[in-house]
């Protein structure tokens, strides 16, 4: 085997290792800052649940986006040569993973996605022009910066007033809490499940692809789970009707 191909797999594994520790460092902090600020899970359990999670994500769902960043970004065929193409997607690696440890180490809530589809676009420009780049997919990504904290904000905040309504206006916020608490899990994970099998390669990985299957199944798991949920809540007990603290502590079990 060519020696200059058995560098740059070395190379490039280990620049794999560096960009999923990034990640870890970066990354991991902004689905897991929540949790531990509302001290609903320890900073040792975020880490056990962010790693075993991640790897689930990349069995399940690392296909699918590795074809959307080996070939979406970047149209091989117009680069054309297997060197150059070689070279430019470690180059790629290298600068975001550099650009992401110095956000880190700045404290910066930057994307690694974003970092390397953006790296990915130097290495375009450069390559073969703006010719080679899916101007498509990059408008997508673009978009996505504008309308993901817009939803989170419109979501967040009819999340919160659904909550406020059906519980802090009650007379009993404990016995509204122990309603309105299960459905909301199991919405959720009724959600989680179906975009699951519809969003990613679990649903072909599993042979399952029809809609009202899919559907079926996530409606089981939004019901197994809402009720194991309205199991755990039954068990509370509060000191009165209106206790704020015992909601919050309700809440932050699921």
């Amino acid at each position: 085997m060519d020696l200059l191909l058995i560098a740059s797999l070395v190379g490039a594994a280990f620049l794999s290792f560096y960009m999923a520790w990034n990640i870890g460092s970066n990354d991991v902090a902004n689905s897991m800052a929540t949790a531990v600020g509302a001290k609903a899970i320890t900073f040792k359990q975020a880490v056990i649940i962010a790693g075993l999670l991640n790897f689930i994500g990349a069995v399940f769902v690392g296909s699918h986006v590795t074809q959307t960043i080996r070939g979406n970004i970047v149209n091989p065929k117009t680069i054309g040569d297997p060197d150059i193409l070689l070279l430019g997607f470690v180059s790629s690696l290298i600068a975001a993973s550099v650009f992401v440890t110095l956000s880190t180490w700045k404290e910066m809530p930057i994307s690694t996605t974003h970092s390397i589809i953006g790296a990915l676009l130097g290495f375009g420009l450069v390559a073969s022009g703006p010719s080679c780049i899916n101007w498509g997919k990059i408008g997508e990504v673009a978009l996505s910066w504008l309308l993901s904290p817009i939803a989170g904000c419109l979501l967040s905040f009819l999340v919160l007033k659904i909550i406020t309504r059906l519980i802090f206006a009650r007379e009993d916020f404990i016995k509204s809490a122990k309603i309105v608490g299960p459905i909301i899990t199991g919405t959720t994970a009724m959600m989680i499940t179906s975009s699951l099998f519809l969003k990613t390669n679990l649903g072909k990985m599993l042979s399952l692809t029809d809609i009202p299957s899919i559907l079926g199944i996530s409606a089981i798991a939004g019901l197994w789970l809402g009720s194991f949920s309205a199991w755990r809540l039954s068990k509370v007990e509060s000191k009165n009707k209106r206790d704020y603290e015992t909601v919050e502590m309700m809440f932050r079990k699921l």
